[in-house]
C-alpha cells in the first residue's frame, strides 16, 4: 500500500468521478483506475461501486476513507515538520477563486509567492463559493477567495477582503430610481435579476427576504455582475448587486442602497489549517497585496477564526 494510492482513493471518493479525480491529482484516468484496483486487491475488497454514472463508496470504502485521510494528513505533517526546521516550503498548493475573478491583488500575491517559493506547485481552481468552501473543508482546496454572507464559514478561518451593502440597480426611468429610499419590500414588488443560489450575494439577499417573509420574483439569474447589469439596463428586472458592482455601471444604472438590509456581502479568503507553512506564506503575501486595495484603504481587514467582488465580484 502506497501513499499515492491513498491519495487517489481519497480524490475519487471526494470527486465521485474518476475523470475529475485524475485531473485533481494530475495523472491519467487509467493511471488512477489501475492504482485503485491495485489497492483493492491488496485490501481484498472493492472500495467503489462503479455500476452507476456517479462513483460511490462501498461499505468497505466508507470504512477506509477516514483512515486514508488520517494517513495522508500524518504524512503531510512529517513534511511540514521538516520544512519548519529547514525553512523550506515545497509541495503543492491548491488555490480556489470565484468564477470570473479579476482581482489583481490575488494574482500579485500568487506571483510573489511563486517567486519566493518556486518549489511549490500552485494549482488554481475556479468554482462557485459553496463548492469552494466545501473543498476547503475536505482539504481538496488549501485557500480560497469566496463570496459569503458570514464572516467565517463554520469551522474555517477567514480574512475579510471586502464588505459591502446590497443595492438595487435600475435604469434612470425606473420607478425605484425616483425614490430616495428603497426598502426590501419596495424592491420585491418588481421582478429581480440576481446571482444564482450558492453565491455569497444571493445568500445575503435570500436571508434578508426570509427574515421579512418576502417572496421575491426572480425573473433571471446570471453568474456575472456585468450580465446582471446588462439585463437590468434592458428593463428585464431590478438588479441586486453590491455597491462596487453597481458603481461600475453608473453610466446606465441608478443604484439605491437597500435601506433595511444591513447584512453586508463579504469577499473573503478562507482556509482550514493554520499549520500549513505554504498557506501561511501565501496569506502573508495576500495581506501585503491587498493592503493598498481601494476597498480596504482606511479599514483593517478582519481576521476571524470561524465557529460556527469581483470588480468586485461576490459570488
Amino acid at each position: 500500500m502506497e501513499l499515492r494510492q491513498l491519495e487517489y482513493f481519497v480524490a475519487v471518493a471526494e470527486e465521485q468521478n474518476f475523470t475529475r479525480a485524475a485531473e485533481r491529482v494530475h495523472i491519467s484516468q487509467s493511471g488512477v483506475s489501475a492504482q485503485i484496483r491495485q489497492l483493492e486487491r491488496e485490501l481484498g475488497a472493492e472500495l467503489f461501486d462503479r455500476s452507476a454514472r456517479t462513483v460511490t463508496l462501498t461499505v468497505a470504502g466508507k470504512a477506509a476513507l477516514e483512515h486514508a485521510r488520517t494517513a495522508l494528513d500524518a504524512a503531510g505533517a512529517i513534511g511540514r515538520s521538516v520544512d519548519a526546521v529547514t525553512g523550506l516550503i515545497r509541495g503543492r498548493l491548491t488555490v480556489g477563486m470565484v468564477v470570473g475573478c479579476t482581482l489583481t491583488p490575488l494574482f500579485e500575491a500568487l506571483a510573489a509567492f511563486h517567486e519566493a517559493h518556486p518549489g511549490v506547485e500552485i494549482s488554481l481552481l475556479e468554482d462557485g463559493s459553496d463548492r469552494l468552501t466545501e473543498g476547503v473543508r475536505t482539504g481538496a482546496v488549501d485557500l480560497a477567495l469566496i463570496g459569503t454572507a458570514t464572516a467565517a464559514p463554520d469551522g474555517l478561518h477567514a480574512l475579510t477582503i471586502i464588505s459591502e451593502r446590497l443595492v438595487a440597480a435600475v435604469p434612470p426611468g425606473h420607478p425605484l430610481a425616483k425614490q430616495r429610499r428603497v426598502t426590501l419590500s419596495d424592491l420585491t414588488a418588481h421582478p429581480i435579476v440576481c446571482m444564482p443560489p450558492g453565491t455569497g450575494l444571493r445568500a445575503v439577499f435570500d436571508g434578508a427576504c426570509a427574515a421579512q417573509r418576502l417572496q421575491p420574483s426572480i425573473a433571471m439569474q446570471a453568474g456575472a455582475a456585468d450580465a446582471i447589469a446588462d439585463l437590468a439596463a434592458r428593463g428585464l428586472g431590478v438588479a441586486v448587486l453590491s455597491e462596487s458592482m453597481a458603481a461600475a455601471h453608473r453610466d446606465r444604472l441608478t443604484a439605491r442602497t437597500i435601506d433595511d438590509v444591513g447584512t453586508p456581502a463579504l469577499l473573503a479568503l478562507i482556509w482550514k489549517s493554520p499549520h500549513n507553512p505554504a498557506v501561511r506564506e501565501l496569506l502573508a503575501h495576500s495581506r501585503r497585496a491587498f493592503a493598498d486595495f481601494p476597498a480596504m484603504r482606511g479599514q483593517e481587514a478582519a481576521y476571524v477564526s470561524g465557529e460556527g467582488v469581483q470588480g468586485m465580484h461576490f459570488r
